[in-house]
């Protein structure tokens, strides 16, 4: 197994996250990330950790697995995601995920008047879902009239959070939600704590997070995890590369099929396609 030199652990690694926000003495670190996540609109100042692991209602419907899952003192259900590799169908994922947290608050064998917890989904991604907007790195969502753009249900909230588009330096850091997105994109390259993020959360997260003051087994564990990360991605983005790559490709056939349709001259179907002759005529 190849040891990392790192000094701080990967945030996107299933075993760093899940050391950091998942663990009852590190809550802190969770209640901390999730205000200033969420802009201090539903302040939270406890949670207790829940199954992270939802079974639907029937058999043939797909098992849910959270990274975490939470709840405060007033009910309300907190789900974070941290996504390492870009994934098909991932806005649906999340908002099924996110029916399970609602469901489950239904009180079954007695009256009942559908009187709901606000759910609140958080996705983490290492990788670009919305390439429409290169400079917004952060979406917030909730159900919404569509004519007069007034929210219809303030229940439901989706934050999702591009890391790879967050680029500031730490000079440019303005509060703890930029340092939280700071934090998720660099921990893993730091040799020590920057001066701008000292204050005392983290500071704890930097304490949390050194992996020369893990023990062996966990050190082990790390390791394990860290090699899956980088596993995963590679494969998923070579994957997503020759996709994209095969699209390409179906394309510049389908301009050249148009343009022998049209009866344009081989020579010009090869300076518009590059296109070879020979895979031109095939075409014919």
């Amino acid at each position: 197994m190849t040891i990392t030199t790192d000094r701080y652990i990967n945030l996107f690694t299933d075993f760093g996250f899940k050391k950091l926000f998942g663990e009852e003495p590190n809550k802190d670190l969770l209640i901390a990330l999730l205000n200033d996540l969420l802009g201090n609109k539903e302040h939270i100042t406890d949670l207790t950790y829940l199954k992270n692991e939802r079974l639907p209602e029937t058999e043939g419907d797909r098992r849910a697995v959270y990274d975490l899952y939470c709840s405060n003192d007033r009910g309300e259900k907190f789900i974070v995601e941290v996504q390492r590799a870009k994934q098909e169908h991932f806005k649906d994922r999340s908002i099924y995920y996110s029916t399970f947290a609602i469901q489950e608050q239904a009180r079954r064998g007695r009256e009942w008047a559908y009187e709901l917890k606000g759910v609140y989904t958080i996705a983490i991604m290492d990788f670009v879902f919305d390439e429409r907007y290169p400079d917004k790195y952060e979406h917030r969502i909730k159900l919404m009239d569509e004519e007069n753009h007034v929210v219809f249900w303030d229940k439901l909230t989706f934050v999702y959070l591009e890391i790879p588009k967050f680029n500031k330096e730490l000079s440019d850091l303005q509060n703890d939600f930029e340092r939280w997105l700071y934090a998720f994109r660099n921990l893993h390259r730091l040799r020590h704590m920057p001066k701008e993020l000292e204050t005392a959360i983290f500071k704890k997260l930097f304490e949390v997070a050194e992996i020369a003051s893990m023990d062996d087994i966990e050190r082990d564990n790390y390791q394990e995890s860290l090699k899956e990360y980088r596993d995963l991605k590679a494969a998923l983005d070579t994957s997503f590369k020759e996709g994209k790559e095969e699209g390409r490709k179906e394309g510049t056939i389908q301009i050249a099929r148009a343009m022998l349709k049209q009866g344009e001259s081989i020579d010009k179907i090869i300076q518009y396609t590059g296109l070879t002759q020979d895979e031109i005529e095939v075409l014919r």
